[in-house]
């Protein structure tokens, strides 16, 4: 098998293409000012929103979001994988294609997974033959009718049917020992203590699971006779990671990548029971809690997220479950609602019964997180008394206390004192009870087109002291429209402008944490070490990812780039950021401090509170956004 593809061949080749030329080979661009533009190819439309930038050498759709370089073109145009995309690529230009020699156990790797994904595809292929043509596939087809699902939309989730019986799907796909070694590991066969081997999925529904790029990696059956479980997923393989995939993400990036808002529900059925009446933006996790590492990647797509569940005790249990691990991925900027629907009532069934408008108008109003932690705080308790508001407030503190430096961690401490009558200093004296047990994220791989699982960026958890005793009214500083934070607002101006990377170090963010920071970071990095690199080439291996589609977002928005100054509000931006840093170490030794009775204290502790005190007033006067 070939080797990896040196990233300086692939510099070298971005640099030699130009995307005008690559692109009109494939549609029609018309000049448009400095720019070309043409209909999208890759969605309907009528009106042009389709731009290639012949400078920065990337391309932006303003009405479905696809964005990215030559190269990401020619791979979501042809549907190609990345090598042969380059193969094509550098085709064009006269280029042979060179392959780094990698160590065996990589290798070995990549062909591992490859055989699976290759398997596992083959497999959804063939269920979806048997929904098709088998004798028995009548009773699929009239259950999936009976849930309102169109033929149309069955065909866009891929749905099969497993027929009954013992071994089908091991007869159609293996033909030896090495095939059922094989599909046993791809999770499509168990084996029993005799060593007996028989298919997993029988009688069932199936719904193909897909990672982020669109690959079969795991499968979901529901049951159609009287075995239990109803619902049935694959087990963990190599390629699939039940924590950290979420069902229908990639049909709902397909359909739209401008999304704007994920709706979380709790099965296959609802995500494509909403599908079906054109809400497009429905995910559902697989047979696990809502974790941090789905907020996440949720959050990296989009600014808002809605968890929708059941009214009952359970389904509140799992609202609290995920809100807690929403907490620490609450930057300002980002919304997360929960709503609760009548007993009895999934998804499906209240969108069937009483239509996709009355469901939007529940989204719409939703519960949002505050209202939601604080109810979950204040449950059992009487907050009109004196001790329930104490007692609140001691409840209340350790989930904010979770919550990320910035504007809405502030405005939630503001609102716990208003409801509970007490000051902000009487917050901050009181001592929180251990905080609630965090879903603890498996962990990530390094994104690259190499790599064989989702690329992602891991946020740490953030446990911040509470506030000092001090208070101080800080007024925000205006961010650009279109900015979820300061942080993307540094990356805009340098995808605008990299040259203004010179002007800062690398280090200056070191003990920030988020997944926008380390984008930053890393970019900074890059540019020191070339600082004549182009965006099409810092794009790199990021084209389909999170990261890449955050780039391609804030490249595109060059109305909001100010037309000069660019390199003083570059460097205005990471001193921003570089307080944030320190003014969180301050908030640490401070806590630190008042956390000894005062009494106690020596004259010489005494005066280092004072004088922490007054550096922490200090920068919260100077505060930016979070």
């Amino acid at each position: 098998m070939a080797g990896r593809i040196p990233q300086s061949f692939l510099d070298t080749l971005l640099d030699r293409v130009d995307i005008v030329d690559v692109v009109d080979r494939r549609v029609k661009l018309k000049k448009t000012g400095k720019n070309y533009s043409a209909l999208c190819p890759f969605h309907d439309e009528k009106t042009p929103s389709f731009s290639v930038n012949p400078d920065k050498q990337f391309y932006y759709c303003f009405g479905c979001g696809a964005g990215g370089n030559a190269l990401g073109f020619v791979m979501d145009y042809e549907n190609l994988e990345f090598p042969q995309a380059v193969d094509n690529l550098a085709a064009t230009v006269g280029l042979e294609v060179p392959r780094e020699e990698s160590s065996e156990r990589d290798q070995q790797r990549r062909e591992q997974h490859q055989a699976l994904y290759d398997l596992l595809d083959k497999a959804a292929q063939w269920y979806g033959q048997q929904l098709r043509r088998h004798p028995e596939a009548r009773r699929a087809v009239d259950y999936l009718k009976q849930r309102g699902l169109s033929g149309e939309i069955a065909a866009r989730f891929d749905l099969g049917f497993a027929p009954p019986g013992w071994d089908n799907l091991m007869k159609a796909l293996a033909q030896d020992d090495a095939g059922r070694n094989a599909l046993t590991e791809a999770g499509l066969l168990v084996q029993n203590d005799a060593g007996r081997r028989y298919d997993r999925f029988r009688d069932r529904v199936i719904f193909p699971i897909r990672d982020q790029r669109g690959r079969v990696i795991a499968f979901g059956g529901r049951v159609l006779g009287d075995d239990k479980p109803k619902y049935l997923n694959s087990p963990e393989t190599p390629v699939f990671h039940k924590g950290r995939e979420l069902y229908g993400l990639y049909q709902a990036r397909k359909h739209n990548r401008s999304l704007q808002r994920i709706l979380v529900v709790e099965g296959y059925m609802d995500v494509i029971a909403l599908a079906q009446h054109d809400i497009n933006y429905a995910v559902a996790t697989l047979g696990t809690a809502t974790s941090e590492t789905h907020l996440q990647r949720i959050f990296r797509m989009v600014p808002e997220v809605v968890f929708c569940f059941d009214g009952d005790e359970a389904g509140r249990k799992a609202a609290q479950r995920a809100m807690e691990a929403t907490l620490p991925n609450m930057e300002d900027g980002r919304q997360a609602r929960f709503l609760f629907l009548p007993d009895g009532e999934d998804p499906d069934t209240l969108v069937r019964a009483r239509g996709a408008d009355h469901l939007l108008h529940l989204i719409d109003n939703a519960m949002p997180l505050e209202d939601f932690l604080f109810e979950v705080a204040g449950e059992g308790l009487n907050t009109l008394s004196l001790d329930g508001k104490a007692r609140m407030s001691k409840l209340a503190l350790p989930y904010l206390n979770r919550l990320p430096t910035g504007v809405y961690r502030e405005l939630m401490f503001d609102a716990l004192a208003q409801r509970t009558g007490l000051t902000r200093e009487s917050l901050a004296a009181l001592t929180p009870p251990e905080p609630p047990p965090e879903a603890i994220p498996e962990p990530l791989t390094e994104a690259s087109f190499h790599s064989n699982s989702t690329p992602e960026n891991a946020a740490p958890q953030s446990h911040e002291p509470p506030p000092p005793a001090e208070p101080v009214q800080r007024p925000a500083q205006p961010r650009p429209r279109g900015f979820s934070n300061l942080a993307q607002s540094a990356i805009a101006l340098l995808l605008h402008q990299p040259s203004v990377a010179a002007s800062v170090r690398k280090e200056s963010l070191e003990g920030l944490s988020g997944a926008d920071i380390a984008l930053l970071r890393d970019l900074i990095g890059t540019l020191h070490s070339d600082p004549q690199m182009s965006y099409a080439r810092l794009m790199g291996y990021r084209h389909g990812t999170p990261e890449g589609e955050l780039m391609n977002r804030l490249a595109s928005q060059e109305r909001l780039i100010p037309g000069e100054g660019i390199e003083q509000q570059f460097c205005d931006t990471i001193e921003s950021l570089s307080r944030q840093m320190s003014r969180m170490e301050l908030e640490a030794e401070v806590d630190k401090l008042r956390g000894a009775n005062y009494a106690d204290m020596s004259e010489l502790d005494k005066l280092r509170l004072k004088e922490k005190l007054s550096q922490l007033t200090q920068l919260r006067k100077h505060r930016g956004p979070g």
